[in-house]
This record gives C-alpha cells, structure tokens and sequence, in this order.
C-alpha cells in the first residue's frame, strides 16, 4: 500500500506526498470576481499540499453563479490570481485552477444577465444572490452559438491562468453546473447533437475539454465529475453508461488526471473507470467524521483501490497544516459553522491555527 505522505507525480510535476486540496467555493473574491489579498493569504498558508486546485473560476459573466465567486475573462481577473500564484509559488506550492459555469445555477440579481442552460428547466430551489435567497429563473436554452462562443471562453480562460501562473487548469464537469447539466438527462432535453442518448449529451464536455487541452496542453489539463451526484437538482438515469461513455471518449487525450467526486473504493463503477482511464485518477472519498485517524485511513484506502492522489476538502479548509497535523497524528481542527465556510472576511477562512501557533499561545 502506498503511503500518502510519500512523493508522488502528476506528469513532469514531482508533488512532496498524494495529498491534493480539492477545489472549495469560499465566496472572498470582489464584486466583479477579481481575487483579493486575502485569498493570496488563504492559499498560501496551505501551499504545503501536494497540490492545490484552486477554487472555481467562471470563465465568463453569465457563468457566474452566487456573488463574491471568482472569474477569469478579464486582465484584472488575471493580474489577481497572478498574485494567489505568486504567494502560493514562494511558499514551495503547487496550484491548478478549476474552471467552472454555472449554467441554469445563476440569477440575474447576481449577474445581471438570464442564465443559461442546455434546456429551459429551472433549477428546483431557491438560490443565494445579494438580495438574499430568491427563486431560481428559467434559464435560457443554448443555441448552436452560445455552445460555440462558451466553449471558447473556457480556452480562453485556461490561456490566462498559465499566464496568471497555474500549472494547468481542471475543467469542472460535476456537481450541478453546466457542463454536468449536459450530462444529466433531467437538465439536458435537447434533440440535437448536444441531447438523447449518452454518446450525445457527454459532447459538450467533450468539446469544452478538447479545446481547452488544444489552447494549453492536454498535460496541463484535468476534468473533474461526479458520477450519481445529485447537488443542484441533478437527476442521472443512466449513470452506469453515460460516464464509461465520457471516458471513452477522453481517455486517448493525454489529460493530467480525472478526478472523482465522492469516490468510492467498493463501487462497481468506480471501479471500471479505474480501469478504463489510463491516466492518473484523483479520488476524492466520502468524509463522514474529521478526525485524523479516518482522514488518514480514507487516504490509504483510496490509494489502495487504484487512486493516484487523494483530494481532500474540508479537512483543508480547518486546517492550513493540515499535512503536517497527519503527519505527527496530531488532532485536527474542527470545522466551524457551516456559514462561514461562504460569508466574506477572515473569520473561518485564515484564522484556523496551526500546530505552531497553539503552541506559541500562552
């Protein structure tokens, strides 16, 4: 069995250990989605995991989805995460960065614009915005167009996180948003190429991804999914074959790695997409308790069953020296209220001490 604090790859970058900080949305970012010092402060305090993917970044306006999220489609986007970069780079770190569109997860309160989506269906809760939680809006349906003119914001946001310094980029495919809207059978009602069975609705992924590799290289390119996740009102029927048909049609690409939500070492599926991805594969395992002692054993079970880097979220979030806490089997800290994790400011973002600092306390 690997031991996760060991050294570890991911293409020509050598990682101190198998340990990533999975993507986390921590709402710090301005008004306009620029990132701000305090989220250079945030990433740079846990530079030391092996790698970081940086929180979701839309790759323009309308893929906004709650407010204070950050962006990357303008050059003041850029020269701000060049910074986050800079911080994390001179603290010995790694980062890729997430691009994320919302999709149908939007609201003109936050953006101004009417969302859009694969087809007209709304999503099925209300939705956060400045104005406080309103109903979500009927998304526009994509035309031909607005599929070519996203597909391209997503290249041309990859080209201005490796000129903002990220190593690569992760095109994010799960969770509810937009590009999980195509795969999903309840979100994506078309009748074109884009709608019906599997091999059509995993195309607009497809294409996103591919563009994206061909504007920065596929090496420096990763896709993450959540296979069976219903976040944001996603309902898949055909789980089992829609995502085997994803990898099929990826797995020939080069990409850096796939990265799996709430992985599981005894699901079937995950299984057969171990063996079909011929790449690295991230498993990001389902934490029900935060201590050190089951953060430990989930990382070794995910790399006993086939994962080549474990991502791990919240443990993260609480815990800036979070590598060194397992490394001693030092108690973790614990998480605090839930709406932190989301509210501005430093309070639950970059004041959770590490080892150092409580034994400096007096």
């Amino acid at each position: 069995m690997t031991d996760f604090l060991a050294p570890a790859r991911l293409g020509q970058l050598a990682l101190p250990h198998h340990l990533v900080m999975a993507p986390l949305t921590r709402n710090r970012a301005e008004a306009d989605g620029t990132p701000t010092p305090l989220m250079a402060d945030y990433y740079a305090q846990r530079a030391s995991a092996g790698l970081i993917i940086g929180e979701a970044a839309t790759p323009n306006a309308v893929g906004q989805t709650y407010p204070d999220i950050a962006a990357l489609h303008t050059d003041r986007h850029t020269d701000g995460w060049r910074k986050i970069t800079e911080a994390v780079g001179a603290a010995g770190g790694h980062m890729f960065l997430q691009l994320q569109h919302g999709g149908r997860v939007s609201h003109p309160a936050t953006t101004g614009l009417t969302p859009v989506a694969p087809s007209a269906v709304p999503l099925p809760e209300t939705i956060f915005t400045r104005e406080g939680h309103l109903p979500a809006p009927v998304p526009r349906e994509m035309t031909p167009d607005d599929i070519r003119t996203t597909v391209a914001d997503f290249a041309s946001a990859a080209r201005r996180a490796i000129d903002a310094g990220f190593e690569g980029v992760e095109v994010h495919s799960a969770n509810g948003h937009l590009l999980h809207q195509f795969l999903a059978g309840n979100t994506n009602r078309r009748t074109d190429g884009y709608g019906g069975p599997p091999e059509h609705r995993v195309r607009f992924t497809v294409e996103v991804t591919e563009a994206v590799a061909d504007a920065i290289g596929a090496e420096r390119v990763g896709l993450r999914i959540s296979p069976g996740g219903t976040v944001n009102g996603i309902q898949e029927d055909d789980t089992d074959t829609l995502y085997p048909a994803l990898v099929h049609r990826l797995r020939g690409l080069g990409l850096a790695y796939l990265h799996l939500v709430r992985a599981d070492p005894g699901d079937e599926l995950y299984r057969r997409l171990r063996a079909d991805w011929p790449g690295t594969l991230i498993g990001n395992p389902v934490l029900t308790d935060l201590t050190t002692e089951a953060v430990a054993r989930a990382a070794r079970e995910m790399l006993a069953s086939g994962s080549d880097l474990v991502a791990l979220g919240r443990p993260f979030i609480s815990n800036p020296d979070l590598v060194e806490r397992l490394r001693r089997g030092a108690p973790l800290n614990p998480l605090r209220e839930r709406y932190l994790m989301y509210v501005g400011g430093a309070d639950g973002y970059t004041d959770y001490p590490a080892l150092v600092d409580l034994r400096d306390r007096p």
